[in-house]
């Protein structure tokens, strides 16, 4: 069985929009990277990132090394194969689609030992349902959230088959690479967050589509209110300033209904039938049309750095 001292090699599977930032913290960690990706362009757009990234990171003094002895310990290979050879944790991180994953995890049963931990990013599927059952006694999940090399956050979760051990050397190693890791006892889908944001995005399109105000509202609303007060009191903890019993006179009286829906919602549905699907093509909610997009991503960065370096200051000493 892996420990976390027998780390030294970690393959990245996948180099699209999660990759490069996944294989970025590994090698800040100080471990050997090598990445995994189909084609020579996906390749030279996630160097590209990397590149991009850590110049942002030397920009805010957030670098422990030069740019170069990290970028030095990121590799590419174009086989699967390749990728695993001698790597004693895999990362996977490919396109969400049940066939993709099926496709690479057979793959992966007839090259990997069975001592090597395989961490599965997947937002949406029950990766445990997808994998070979001989790989489920080695298959936990590390879910990371976007950009990945920012945001602190990855969410642990180990199949029933794999040993809590497994679990924990993950927490640990991504600890040891500056993330702030949450072991969860049993998967479920959507895992922590993604269920609160998705609880989020039902009100968003309910009132939206009702009329009841715009999208620049909401955003302002939000960040004037819950969510830099959830930076220094979590969701719980601000019940317990609040008063529980409030909050259980709120579920009582029956205060609050949920929108059900039946299709997906209809502000939704147009900017999806109107290819407006955000900063990839110009325009959602928001219009970046003439807009620098890499610049924008790196100003987002910075900001971003910004706020979770005054989040990590109140979860040190915390009320």
């Amino acid at each position: 069985m892996k420990t976390l001292a027998d780390i030294k090699k970690i393959a990245v599977l996948g180099a699209g929009t999660m990759g490069p930032g996944i294989a970025q913290t590994y090698a800040m960690g100080g471990y050997q990277v090598t990445m995994w990706t189909r084609s020579e362009s996906t390749r030279d757009k996630a160097l590209a990132s990397l590149k991009a990234q850590l110049d942002t990171f030397e920009e805010e003094g957030l670098l422990k090394e030069k740019k170069d002895v990290i970028l030095g310990r990121i590799s590419f290979a174009s086989t699967v194969e390749e990728a695993v050879k001698g790597a004693d944790f895999i990362q996977e991180t490919i396109v969400e689609k049940k066939d993709a994953k099926e496709e690479l995890y057979a793959k992966l049963a007839e090259v990997v030992p069975s001592d090597v931990i395989i961490a599965s990013n997947t937002s949406a599927l029950n990766i445990f349902e997808v994998v070979p059952e001989k790989l489920l006694p080695q298959q936990i999940i590390c879910h990371w959230y976007a950009p990945p090399h920012v945001i602190p956050l990855v969410e642990v979760v180990k199949s029933e088959q794999a040993p809590q051990e497994f679990a924990d050397v993950a927490v640990a190693l991504l600890k040891g690479c500056g993330k702030t890791a949450v072991l969860m006892k049993k998967f479920i889908r959507g895992y922590i967050v993604n269920r609160l944001q998705q609880c989020l995005n039902q009100e968003v399109f309910y009132l939206l589509d009702n009329g009841y105000c715009d999208a620049e509202a909401i955003d302002l609303a939000a960040k004037a209110s819950f969510i830099p007060r959830a930076c220094v009191l979590g969701l719980c903890k601000r019940m317990d300033f609040g008063g529980v019993d409030m909050t259980y006179n709120n579920f009582k009286n029956k205060s609050y209904a949920a929108p059900q829906w039946d299709n997906p919602p209809t502000t939704l549905q147009k900017l999806v039938d109107a290819n407006k699907l955000g900063i990839k093509t110009g325009e959602g909610f928001y219009s970046y049309e003439g807009v620098d997009l890499e610049a924008l991503k790196a100003k987002r960065d910075k900001q971003l750095f910004e706020i979770f370096g005054i989040t990590k200051k109140f979860m040190d000493d915390p009320v």
